[in-house]
């Protein structure tokens, strides 16, 4: 059975101190609560990464990076890599989010290294894909979510594409006013398990965890995960406030 996962992305807030009183927070409420069915994850800024670690009971929340360098070492000031982010303690980490791809240019042959070297070191990479909003409206989501996929993790053995989760970003639903509603997200998640299966087999399709990355949140995530292709969510905004995020895992 295919893992539910719920995944914090604090993206670029708050200070080191900050996080660790978040994730400390986090990490009580979820062993208050009981869940064990549900794979809870922070997605912390670099600077965060050990400390946080070193605050939750990690047997019952994991840790991620949220990006990671496209080389394994070496001459590239700035860059955190791989090796860097799995010394830390992390178990995950983000790749090909819609804010890296649209504001810092990344590219599939970026992209490709980057899971890698994420692989080679035994993180377990949350993959993003998604359409903007022109691309919504002129009915070409599917062909651009199929070509991010083919040019990138599709590449991968099955044996190393088992190794990671899918998260699909509609971008055209975050913060555009413009609400996906349960049914498209559903149909979106179906079709992307589709395109597994006929590439990698349906064994490995209905094993690989595909979450939905836009605007998910404590009122709607029951809906959203009562649908029988969406196991779980890279959770925004709402992970940035304990009890908000526990709706969130406790919505299953």
């Amino acid at each position: 059975m295919r893992k539910k996962i719920v995944a914090g992305n604090w993206k670029c807030n708050t200070t080191v101190q900050e996080g660790v009183e978040l994730a400390k927070s986090v990490s009580e409420l979820v062993a208050k609560s009981g869940v064990k069915n549900v794979v809870v994850v922070l997605g912390t800024p670099f600077t965060h990464i050990t400390s946080v670690v070193n605050t939750v009971d990690t047997k019952l929340v994991g840790v991620a990076a949220q990006n990671c360098a496209a080389e394994a070492k070496g001459a590239f000031t700035g860059e955190v890599s791989a090796t860097m982010v799995k010394s830390t303690g992390a178990e995950y980490v983000i790749l090909g989010h819609s804010e890296r791809r649209e504001y810092y240019g990344e590219t599939s042959e970026t992209l490709n290294k980057k899971v890698t070297l994420a692989l080679a070191n035994g993180l377990t990479p949350i993959y993003c894909c998604g359409e903007a909003l022109s691309i919504r409206e002129a009915n070409e989501q599917n062909t651009y979510v199929k070509n991010q996929l083919d040019e990138t993790i599709f590449n991968l053995s099955a044996e190393d594409f088992s190794k990671l989760a899918i998260a699909y970003e509609p971008i055209w639903a975050i913060g555009t006013g413009v609400t996906a509603s349960t049914a498209q997200a559903q149909e979106m998640l179906a079709y992307i398990r589709g395109l597994i299966a006929d590439k990698f087999g349906k064994v490995v399709a209905e094993e690989t965890s595909i979450l939905y990355g836009g605007s998910c949140n404590a009122k709607n995530a029951p809906e959203l995960f009562s649908q029988p292709d969406i196991d779980g969510g890279l959770i925004g905004g709402a992970s940035l406030k304990a009890e908000d995020f526990l709706g969130i895992i406790t919505a299953y």
